[in-house]
């Protein structure tokens, strides 16, 4: 036996526990992120998906709208998610080491996280970190296509391109926007969940190839 083949063995094993934990905690924030939403839109009252989803932490000045406990739920939401994508960015870098992919998620994350510590009533930093979350959700599902294989590349690029091409027509078609029939919540959500849908999927993608056979 050579003798480094131990060592070569040793890094394989730690880029394997680093793929499970970046692929672990990615899954989550797909979850965490969904049921915050969800029992915040519950207990907010009159709430409907026409609104934009921060309103839920706090609406728009001048006559914000701050009703507990959904903004606490929201904002620990955002703040919890934030931190997730960050920490599986960083173990997702410790495995793949492919910056194209890992600095716009890192980007992801910081953008979630600053939604929920900067409340929508907080401007203009609020929509500055919900620009971030939007531009860079939708270009990492796209660019993780470099790392994933067979199928689900396609979808990687799918959901990424499908969000991304949603946000650009608010800003192109403005009110001439056909898809404003849903409202800004409705439109908000066709950016937001295509991303949440898509690391959710790339969390778990990266769980199954830490517990593949490894090749000879």
């Amino acid at each position: 036996m050579r003798q480094d083949e131990p060592d070569a063995t040793t890094a394989r094993g730690a880029s394997r526990d680093a793929e499970a934990a970046a692929g672990a905690l990615l899954f989550l924030v797909g979850g965490v992120a969904l049921l915050g939403i969800i029992t915040a839109e519950v207990l907010y009252p009159g709430y409907t998906t026409l609104q934009e989803i921060s309103d839920l932490g706090a609406s728009r000045p001048p006559n914000s709208v701050i009703y507990q406990p959904s903004a606490s739920i929201f904002n620990a939401t955002m703040l919890v998610s934030g931190a997730l994508v960050l920490a599986g960015t960083f173990f997702a870098h410790r495995s793949l080491e492919r910056r194209a992919v890992t600095v716009p998620l890192a980007l992801f994350g910081a953008g979630i996280f600053g939604v929920g510590f900067f409340p929508g009533n907080v401007v203009p930093w609020h929509g500055l970190f919900a620009l971030l979350t939007f531009v860079s959700g939708g270009f990492s599902a796209v660019l993780s296509a470099r790392v994933v294989e067979g199928p689900f590349q396609y979808l990687c690029v799918a959901f990424g391109a499908f969000s991304l091409a949603v946000l650009a027509s608010v800003f192109v078609l403005g009110e001439s926007n056909p898809l404003l029939v849903l409202g800004l919540g409705g439109v908000e959500r066709l950016v937001v969940y295509p991303i949440l849908v898509w690391v959710t999927g790339f969390g778990g993608y990266l769980l199954g190839q830490a517990s593949a056979p490894a090749q000879p």
